[in-house]
């Protein structure tokens, strides 16, 4: 089955600052903040939403197809790509620069970011109806505002379940749009800062949020998570333990290509879920978003490993 993958591809700079922001941000100044954080390692790396999720969902032995909009530099990603066997056909080369992260994480695990959209906000000039009759499930990931639009409804209209993860992108949008996207969805993924993000600024409570969705789930890094189903009490989902967190970067993204998988399958929540927050444990034991290995097989064994039974 394969997956329709919507969102960005980018490039990341990724920074770690070995003190704490708050150490060096005076509270009572914000309005006049100009600070700088010396970073002494930095690495660069393949990113993006789509280009994320479509790389673990590949390693757990699902059919990704990524969809989004690239730059002139896009080359030595492309290369990655392939080297990955994750297909890129609908990935559409415009006059810009692919996106830039430039990402700088603290010695508390918090981070700034700065985003350079580039050929993201060119993303609208795909749709869903390129991607063939194949896709039975996809997902809507943060990219350029009309394109999140535009994808959404197409993939309503074709009556393909989708996920809805605005994620940093879901500023960008009014209680109006809101309201209209969790009708179209099928599913809504967001972290803690998210869902409350986005009950302010739709308007909604989240009895009145999960009851426009098949469920609704919400991310809390080691805390787990939670899926809140229509009609049911909430489903809390363990986090997985690791020796070492070493990036939180990409962790969504690696959680929810373990929804997909588990969606695809046709799993019951509890075990989505905890498929999708042992992808994320093994992502965060990793630099960067795309340098975790696995196999199905050995994804299998972990999860048995973790949770007492097979998926």
């Amino acid at each position: 089955m394969t997956a329709l993958i919507c969102g960005s591809v980018a490039f990341d700079t990724i920074m770690r600052f070995p003190d704490r922001f708050r150490e060096h941000i005076l509270s009572d100044r914000v309005e006049v903040i100009s600070v700088c954080f010396t970073a002494p390692e930095m690495r660069r790396e393949f990113g993006g939403c789509a280009g994320n999720v479509a790389y673990t969902l590949k390693l757990l032995g699902g059919d990704p197809l990524p969809m989004a909009t690239v730059g002139h530099d896009f080359t030595p990603y492309a290369s990655w790509m392939d080297h990955n066997r994750i297909e890129r056909r609908l990935v559409t080369e415009v006059d810009a620069f692919t996106a830039q992260a430039f990402i700088t994480t603290d010695a508390e695990g918090n981070q700034i970011t700065t985003f350079h959209p580039g050929a993201m906000d060119h993303a609208h000039v795909n749709s869903v109806g390129d991607a063939g009759a194949g896709v039975r499930i996809g997902i809507v990931t943060p990219d350029g505002r009309h394109a999140m639009v535009r994808h959404a409804a197409q993939f309503a209209e074709r009556g393909i379940p989708f996920i809805f993860d605005p994620g940093q992108q879901l500023h960008l949008f009014g209680a109006e749009e809101l309201a209209r996207f969790l009708d179209e969805a099928t599913w809504l993924a967001v972290n803690a800062y998210e869902w409350s993000q986005l009950r302010e600024r739709s308007g909604l409570d989240a009895d009145e949020i999960v009851n426009r969705v098949e469920a609704a789930i919400v991310t809390r890094g080691a805390e787990g998570s939670s899926v809140l189903v229509r009609g049911r009490e909430a489903i809390d989902v363990p986090a997985v333990a690791v020796p070492r967190a070493v990036d939180p970067t990409g962790c969504g993204d690696a959680y929810r290509a373990g929804l997909l998988l588990g969606l695809e399958a046709g799993c019951d929540w509890e075990t989505t879920g905890r498929i999708a927050s042992l992808a994320g444990a093994v992502k965060v034991a990793h630099p960067g978003c795309q340098n975790h290995r696995f196999g199905p097989e050995g994804f299998a064994a972990r999860f048995r490993e973790a949770f007492g039974y097979s998926f």
